[in-house]
């Protein structure tokens, strides 16, 4: 595995990877676990070649968010991938992604707002605004994320379809589905912040999601679902609920009942030092 930091370098390497098939890009933020890790198995069944980002985007974090504190280990991300075969580690500092002068922002409109783009202001332009250089600077033919980030991922494809973006495409953006622990609990790098007895307590959320779309699905009115959920995320150790609702699943328009398309339940919820999020389908899907 190649690990390279500077753009010149990266655009020669990745131009010969070309000449010989696909190249699928993973974009992490590193802190690696079974979650990224099945992604970059998902590119690897999809693409000759798999290059993998890892940077911590400044752009991304809010006053007061966890920058700082978010978890790095370099070593450990590098032995992963070297494992898994991965070809090449796109891995630049601030400098190279945001130079001296940098003054442009990329804002999705529609698909961003409320559900994490509220309680996260400003948080979407910089996913939108880093995944784009990404995609600019490596070029892939494909590209994966995790549908835990649902809203994330619709930003980001609205955004390669708005821009006409052809490396890649944006129907040639993969959700790849959330991979989760034998609790249910979704795989998260933030699961870290947890002390042992939280971690027990989060278990909660994925069961008490699944709980609030089978009501949902038998008929129970959708606002009467969600306050139980709200209910049952407090009662079982949540310090608070930032939001629980049933979205389109494409639009992410809000729905207040089952309208025969695909509809997703997004649940924020903070415990501890964590703030989790979590989505599942709810409805034909």
């Amino acid at each position: 595995m190649q690990t390279i930091g500077e753009l010149d370098p990266l655009r020669s390497v990745v131009a010969r990877m070309r000449e010989s098939g696909r190249v699928a890009l993973v974009p992490t933020m590193g802190a690696l676990h079974e979650g990224h890790l099945t992604l970059v198995r998902t590119a690897r069944a999809a693409a000759e070649h798999v290059v993998v980002s890892i940077f911590v985007n400044p752009l991304q974090f809010g006053a007061g968010e966890d920058l700082d504190a978010y978890p790095r280990q370099i070593e450990r991300d590098c032995a992963l991938l070297e494992a898994e075969g991965v070809d090449l580690l796109w891995m630049p500092d601030v400098e190279t992604v945001y130079p001296a002068g940098f003054a442009t922002r990329i804002s999705v409109s529609g698909v961003s707002e409320g559900l994490c783009g509220k309680s996260r202001p400003g948080h979407f332009d910089g996913v939108a605004t880093v995944v784009c250089k990404l995609f600019n600077q490596v070029g892939p033919d494909l590209a994966f994320f995790g549908e835990k980030d649902w809203q994330q991922l619709a930003v980001i494809r609205t955004m390669a379809r708005d821009l006409d973006l052809r490396q890649p495409r944006f129907d040639r953006i993969f959700g790849v589905p959330t991979v989760r622990e034998a609790d249910g609990l979704a795989m998260s790098s933030r699961n870290a912040y947890l002390t042992a007895g939280q971690r027990a307590q989060a278990a909660s959320l994925p069961r008490e999601m699944r709980a609030a779309a089978a009501a949902i699905e038998a008929g129970k009115a959708v606002p009467g679902a969600l306050d139980d959920l709200h209910g049952a995320l407090v009662a079982g150790g949540f310090a608070s609920v930032d939001y629980a609702e049933l979205r389109d699943a494409e639009t992410l328009a809000p729905l207040d009942a089952l309208a025969g398309r695909p509809a997703r339940l997004l649940v924020a919820a903070r415990i501890g030092r964590a703030r989790l999020i979590d989505n599942i389908a709810v409805g034909p899907n």
